[in-house]
C-alpha cells in the first residue's frame, strides 16, 4: 500500500512537470529507473555495434585501435552523456533533444535538431537490423544462393516488422523485453570475454598498444583504403566506438513513460554509456588477446570476427555464444524502434512532420504511438534497401552526434542567462567546459565519418543540410510554431 502511494505521488509530480512544459500525459508512465537505463543500454548494445563493426577498428591500426582508441572515444561519449543528462533533468519530455534545443536556442535550432536526430535514429535502426542480418548469415554460414537479395529483404522484413509489433502492443511488453535485454547483453559479454581469455593461445598484452597498418587489406575489398598516415588511420578506427556508443538518447525519448523522470532519465543516460564503455572495452580487448595471428586476422577483412570465433573457440562453445549475440542484436533493434517512434510522436505532436495529425495518434488500447511505430519501421526498410551497411553506420553516428551536441551548444550560451532553472541532476560549473569538449569532439567525428570508404556520407549529410536549409527558409520558419512555451 505504501509503495502504491509513493508511486502515485511520483506519477503526479511527473505529470505536473510535464504540464509545466506544455504537454498533458498521453503515454503510459510505467518505466522504472532501471528500465529507463536498460533501454539505452540495449540500444548501445556492445554485442551489436561492437561485433558487427569490429573490423572497422581492428583493420585500421590493429590492437591499438581497441586498447587505446576505444577508451578515448568512450571518454568523449561520456562527456556528451553528462551534458545531455543535465538538460534532460531540466526538461524531461519525449521530445528530448528537439524540445531542449527549442527551449534553449529557439524554434529553428529545435527544428534542425529534430530532423538530425530523427535521421540518426532511423539510420541507427537500419544499421542495427542490417548488421544483425549479416551477422546471422556470416556466423552460421547460411546459404543464400542465387536469391541472396530476396532472402535478405525477407529477413529484414521479418526482423523489423516483428519489432514494430512488439512496440505496438505497449510499453509494458517493450519494457519487459528491454529489461531482459539489459541483463542478457552484460551476461553474454562476460561469457564471451571469459571464453576468449580461457581459450586464447597466449596473452600478449602488448598487442593492445601496438600499432600496425592494416589499411588496404584485403586487397580485393579493403575495410579501409590504403593510407600511409598511421595517426590518421588511428582516427579512422574511432568509428567503431563512435557507432557503438550511440542511442543513449533513448532514455530521454522515453521520459514521459518513466517514473521520476527528472532524476532517472539523466542517470539512465550516463550509466548506460559508462557501463557499455567499460564492459565493451574489456570484451573487445579479450577478443584481440585471443587472436592466433594478427596479420592473418586482418586479412579476413569484414569476416574477421567470425574467423576469430571459429579459430579460437570449440564449436560447442562458439555456437551458443553466437546465438546469444544474435538475440542481443534483435533486442537492440527493438529498443531502437521504441526510441525512434517516441521522437516521431513528439515532433509530430508539435506539427513538425508531414502528416503530423496522423503520426501523433496514440493507440487507445495500448497507449503507444502506434502510427509513428509503423512509420519508423517502413522508413527503416527503405534505408537498408538503398544504402550499404558501413555507410549507414557512419551516417548514423554523424547524424546522431550532431543532434546530441546542438542542444548542448545552445545550452552553453543559455546557461546562467535564459536558462537559470536546473533540474535536480546537474553538473554545476562543469557544464560549460564539458559542453565545449562535446562540440569540438563532434566536429572531429563528422570529418572522420565522411572519409573513404564512407565518402557517400558526404553527399547524404551535405544533401540533408542543404535540404533542411531550403525547407526552413522557404516554408517552415513561417509555419512551424515549435513546442508550447
Amino acid at each position: 500500500m505504501k509503495e502504491d502511494i509513493v508511486q502515485a505521488k511520483t506519477i503526479s509530480d511527473d505529470e505536473k512537470t510535464l504540464l509545466s512544459l506544455g504537454y498533458k500525459q498521453e503515454l503510459s508512465r510505467r518505466m522504472s529507473g532501471f528500465s529507463n537505463y536498460a533501454i539505452s543500454l540495449s540500444i548501445i548494445c556492445i554485442l551489436a555495434g561492437g561485433v558487427t563493426s569490429f573490423q572497422v577498428g581492428f583493420c585500421s591500426v590493429g590492437g591499438a585501435s581497441i586498447g587505446l582508441g576505444w577508451p578515448l572515444v568512450c571518454a568523449f561519449s561520456l562527456v556528451v552523456a553528462l551534458t545531455m543528462g543535465q538538460v534532460a533533468s531540466a526538461f524531461p519530455t519525449a521530445g528530448g533533444l528537439y524540445h531542449w534545443a527549442s527551449i534553449l536556442g529557439g524554434k529553428s535550432w529545435g527544428w534542425v535538431t529534430a530532423w538530425f536526430n530523427l535521421a540518426g535514429l532511423i539510420t541507427m535502426l537500419a544499421a542495427i537490423n542490417a548488421g544483425a542480418y549479416d551477422f546471422v548469415i556470416g556466423a552460421f554460414n547460411v546459404p543464400a544462393g542465387a536469391h541472396a537479395q530476396e532472402f535478405k529483404i525477407a529477413g529484414l522484413l521479418a526482423i523489423t516488422l516483428s519489432q514494430a509489433l512488439f512496440n505496438h502492443k505497449g510499453i509494458r511488453v517493450t519494457t519487459r523485453l528491454t529489461d531482459f535485454s539489459g541483463y542478457w547483453i552484460l551476461i553474454f559479454a562476460v561469457l564471451l570475454t571469459a571464453a576468449m581469455l580461457f581459450y586464447a593461445p597466449h596473452w600478449d598484452l602488448g598487442r593492445l598498444i601496438q600499432f600496425a597498418n592494416y589499411s588496404g587489406i584485403p586487397a580485393d575489398n579493403p575495410v579501409i583504403p590504403r593510407t600511409g598516415n598511421l595517426i590518421w588511420l588511428f582516427a579512422l578506427g574511432f568509428l567503431l566506438p563512435a557507432y557503438t556508443i550511440t542511442g543513449f538518447d533513448a532514455s530521454a525519448h522515453t521520459a514521459e513513460e518513466t517514473l521520476g523522470a527528472s532524476r532517472n532519465v539523466p542517470r539512465g543516460i550516463v550509466r548506460s554509456v559508462l557501463v557499455s564503455g567499460v564492459f565493451g572495452w574489456v570484451m573487445l580487448c579479450a577478443i584481440v588477446l585471443a587472436i592466433p595471428n594478427m596479420d592473418e586476422a586482418a586479412a579476413k577483412g569484414g569476416d574477421v570476427f567470425y574467423w576469430i570465433m571459429k579459430s579460437v573457440l570449440p564449436n560447442p562453445v562458439s555456437v551458443p555464444l553466437l546465438v546469444g549475440i544474435a538475440v542481443a542484436q534483435y533486442l537492440c533493434g527493438l529498443a531502437a524502434l521504441t526510441s525512434a517512434s517516441r521522437m516521431v510522436f513528439a515532433f509530430a505532436r508539435d506539427g513538425g512532420l508531414p502528416g503530423s495529425q496522423l503520426l501523433r495518434r496514440v493507440s487507445i488500447a495500448h497507449r503507444t504511438p502506434s502510427v509513428a511505430i509503423w512509420a519508423v519501421a517502413a522508413l527503416t526498410l527503405l534505408v537498408v534497401a538503398f544504402i550499404p551497411y558501413t555507410t549507414i553506420a557512419a551516417v548514423c553516428a554523424v547524424f546522431l552526434y550532431i543532434s546530441y551536441v546542438l542542444p548542448t551548444a545552445a545550452g552553453y550560451f543559455a546557461h546562467g542567462r535564459t536558462w537559470t532553472k536546473m533540474g535536480p541532476w546537474h553538473l554545476g560549473r562543469w557544464y560549460r567546459p564539458l559542453a565545449v569538449v562535446a562540440v569540438v569532439g563532434c566536429a572531429g567525428l563528422i570529418v572522420i565519418g565522411m572519409q573513404p570508404p564512407n565518402q557517400q556520407a558526404v553527399w547524404i549529410v551535405g544533401g540533408a543540410v542543404v535540404a533542411l536549409a531550403a525547407i526552413w527558409f522557404g516554408y517552415e520558419r513561417y509555419h512551424f510554431k515549435g513546442p508550447p512555451q
